[in-house]
């Protein structure tokens, strides 16, 4: 999206004709690079990138795309569910930072955090941390502040009134647990921001792999929780994004 908001700002400020910046903008949407079709005009639809879904791609396809996304000008760059293997492999022919307890590889830097305000990301237990690290990276590469707030499950609800201080001064809040997923209802009955809520597979034989957290939260007596899919770690960090930077978009078509 900079990039197009640059070209204009040439056009609005007499540095670049119209013609040529109508040839910049008529690139072509997406590079067919036999595999897969590069969308590099996502970034302009949607106000964030395409990210590159690592599980079932082959090492040498995921730095294929990398290729072309770094052709045409990304210079940060996520891939989510990838294997340790995969990422030495990946390693070799870019720059790559890997999380492994996330599963997520991380082409380019972090940009500067350019958010409305904090994303807190909370857990109910220690296990919940990679789906927690997922979401939280995400929405560090997306451009946002975050908070870790991780074992602060209502078995122990002193933990989690600790912070209250974070919880009420967040811009969203994603909650993330297993078991019975009560989570999301406590800091949805806490806060008056936006509530992500995140079920987890974490849990014993009666929690069906993250079902029964599923439900409850789908259940939630708070209002302003909105619930993701088991273990979407990045599809609570992305939507988290969205909403942290509204008031910029909207402000940005005011101009």
């Amino acid at each position: 999206m900079s990039e197009y908001r640059e070209i204009l700002e040439q056009v609005r400020d007499g540095a670049l004709s119209v013609e040529k910046a109508l040839l910049l903008i008529k690139k072509k949407p997406f590079e067919d690079i036999g595999y897969a079709k590069v969308d590099h005009h996502r970034s302009v639809r949607q106000g964030a990138p395409e990210v590159i879904f690592g599980a079932g791609k082959e090492a040498s396809q995921i730095a294929g795309i990398v290729d072309s996304m770094k052709k045409n000008g990304q210079k940060t760059i996520l891939i989510t569910r990838l294997s340790p293997k995969k990422a030495k492999k990946v390693a070799k022919r870019h720059e790559l930072t890997y999380h492994e307890q996330a599963r997520i590889g991380i082409v380019g830097k972090i940009p500067e955090p350019s958010g409305i305000g904090k994303i807190v990301v909370a857990t109910g237990g220690t296990s919940d941390i990679p789906v927690a690290e997922e979401a939280a990276l995400t929405a560090e590469v997306h451009g946002n502040e975050v908070v870790r707030l991780y074992d602060v499950g209502v078995a122990g609800l002193h933990r989690l009134l600790s912070h209250l201080d974070e919880i009420m001064n967040a811009s969203v809040i994603i909650a993330i647990a297993g078991m019975e997923g009560a989570l999301a209802s406590v800091i949805g009955g806490l806060a008056d921001c936006p509530v992500i809520a995140v079920p987890t597979s974490v849990g014993y034989g009666a929690s069906m792999h993250g079902v029964s957290a599923l439900l409850s939260m789908l259940n939630s007596c708070a209002s302003g929780v909105s619930v993701v899919n088991i273990d979407n770690g990045f599809g609570a960090g992305y939507l988290a994004n969205m909403i942290n930077h509204v008031k910029r978009t909207s402000d940005d078509v005011s101009l």
